[in-house]
């Protein structure tokens, strides 16, 4: 066997432009989501939780009602603990009230829920609004 003379491992000493243009281009998209990041959390100005409550269907079922919704916090702030209210009110008069909690309604999205009644919903007004959440 004969000794080798070649260098196991051989490196240039010029980089190559390419690797030069890689690390600017990586150093530049990390920089720009810093700056980004940053911009937003000290721009982004935190608004109380805003609640739109929508029905979004009906049915029947065994021993009552099942009124779907939607619940949509339109603010960017987290709510917990938000009661939604459910009633149906013929004329002057509330017929029947039922509350539902969601543990979490986060900030800028959606969630769903049902509230179940005993009353034919058909026959009265339905009212669903939120009427308290506490700060996470």
């Amino acid at each position: 066997m004969s000794p080798s003379h070649h260098p196991h491992h051989t490196e240039a000493d010029n980089p190559h432009w390419m690797e030069w243009l890689t690390g600017f281009v990586s150093a530049a998209l990390i920089a720009t989501l810093i700056g980004y990041v940053g911009w937003n959390a000290l721009s982004e100005r935190m608004e109380p939780p805003e609640f739109a409550i929508e029905a979004t269907g009906m049915e029947r079922m065994t021993g009552g009602y099942r009124i779907t919704f939607d619940i949509e916090n339109r603010a960017n702030t987290t709510a917990a603990a938000v009661v939604v209210r459910g009633e149906l009110v013929r004329g002057e008069e509330s017929v029947e009230t039922v509350d539902v909690t969601f543990d979490y309604v986060p900030g800028e999205s959606q969630s769903s829920g049902a509230i179940l009644f005993t009353t034919d919903p058909g026959s009265a007004q339905l009212t669903l609004r939120a009427i308290g959440y506490t700060d996470p």
